[in-house]
């Protein structure tokens, strides 16, 4: 007729032939009819050439379950020192509980074809295995191109639960906090490579000072352990001795020996001004531009920022205010220091033929 049918998908058919589509009700049976699995389950039949015991090992994936690495540290009151801890973060959403498991997480761009959103997981072994090892936090190795860690005793991770584990725990390592003034950053890290300069150019007379916290993941520096990527969060005491947060970035995964740079917010103290003074069209493939950069610093102690700047195309500055230091193919940069409200303006020219 003219009413509306809904169609769950459930058909029964009754001891005297009839068939029903979609009933509704509570359906009570005693038991369940033969080779009838009520939950997801796997299955394998086993076929030997003898009988006898066997060892078996399974290996398989799952899925919903997944780690994340992150990362707390805090400042001295010189910005020259810092602690690190670093947490590993599991989410077992797999719908089963693994009861003292050995625990292996493996750190690196593993590749999977339609891979799940998840990091990888060292899991799959059938049963808990016990360790030998009675180290109680993470024991990292080399792994194929990747990096495993192996926590070193047996872990409980439950259904629909978050657990964290310490990873990483050092004190006393080197930083650098450096002031960056990049006024093209937005520009350059879009699709700048591509741009090509002309009279309909917009400059932005009031820019940030970029904060960064630089460190070197070495031996020397009290680090040198793989750190898998994760989110460092950046804490320092305030003058009572309290914690506060002060910015937070990521990191990717990173080997020893290699260098930390941490983009945490932007200076309030120390200002900055970027704009075109002049442009000329020489040929249709040939300008000039005149840039002026300033650079205030309203701290009462003296500050040291970095200017950075890019260029495109076969590009020659051809006057500066002062000397500049080119650092790749598009990018130069000049090192200005400042004493409590002090000002200092930089000024170059730069010709781009393309």
């Amino acid at each position: 007729g003219g009413g509306r049918m809904t169609y769950t998908g459930l058909v029964l058919r009754t001891d005297d032939g009839r068939i029903i589509l979609s009933p509704s009700g509570t359906i009570e049976v005693l038991e369940l009819p033969e080779g009838l699995i009520s939950k997801p389950t796997l299955m394998w039949d086993l076929f030997a050439q003898s009988a006898g015991s066997r060892d078996v090992e399974l290996t398989y994936l799952t899925n919903n379950i997944s780690w994340s690495a992150d990362y707390v540290m805090i400042l001295d009151a010189d910005d020259k020192k810092a602690d690190i801890n670093g947490w590993v973060t599991m989410n077992n959403q797999s719908g089963t509980t693994y009861t003292n498991a050995v625990l292996k997480l493996i750190a690196g761009d593993v590749r999977r074809l339609n891979p799940p959103p998840s990091s990888g997981f060292g899991g799959g072994r059938g049963g808990a295995e016990m360790m030998r090892n009675e180290a109680l936090g993470f024991a990292e190795e080399s792994f194929f191109e990747y990096h495993l860690y192996t926590l070193g005793r047996p872990a409980t991770v439950r259904n629909n639960e978050q657990k964290q584990i310490s990873l990483l725990n050092v004190a006393g390592i080197g930083v650098k906090k450096d002031m960056v003034l990049e006024g093209q950053r937005s520009v350059w890290r879009g699709s700048g490579r591509d741009y090509r300069p002309g009279e309909g150019y917009a400059t932005d007379p009031k820019v940030k000072v970029n904060v960064l916290v630089e460190m070197v993941n070495s031996d020397k520096n009290g680090m040198g352990q793989p750190l898998p990527a994760g989110k460092v969060r950046v804490y320092k005491r305030d003058s009572k001795g309290q914690v506060q947060m002060i910015g937070e970035d990521r990191i990717d995964h990173t080997p020893r020996e290699e260098k930390i740079r941490l983009y945490i917010g932007d200076a309030f103290d120390v200002v900055g001004e970027r704009k075109r003074t002049a442009f000329r069209r020489i040929a249709s493939n040939l300008i000039e531009e005149d840039f002026e950069i300033k650079v205030r610093n309203r701290k009462k102690v003296d500050e040291t920022v970095r200017v950075v700047e890019h260029a495109w195309a076969d590009w020659t500055i051809v006057r500066e205010s002062m000397a500049s230091t080119k650092t790749d193919s598009n990018t130069f940069e000049y090192i200005v220091t400042l004493k409590p409200d002090e000002e200092k303006v930089v000024t170059y020219t730069v010709r781009t033929r393309w």
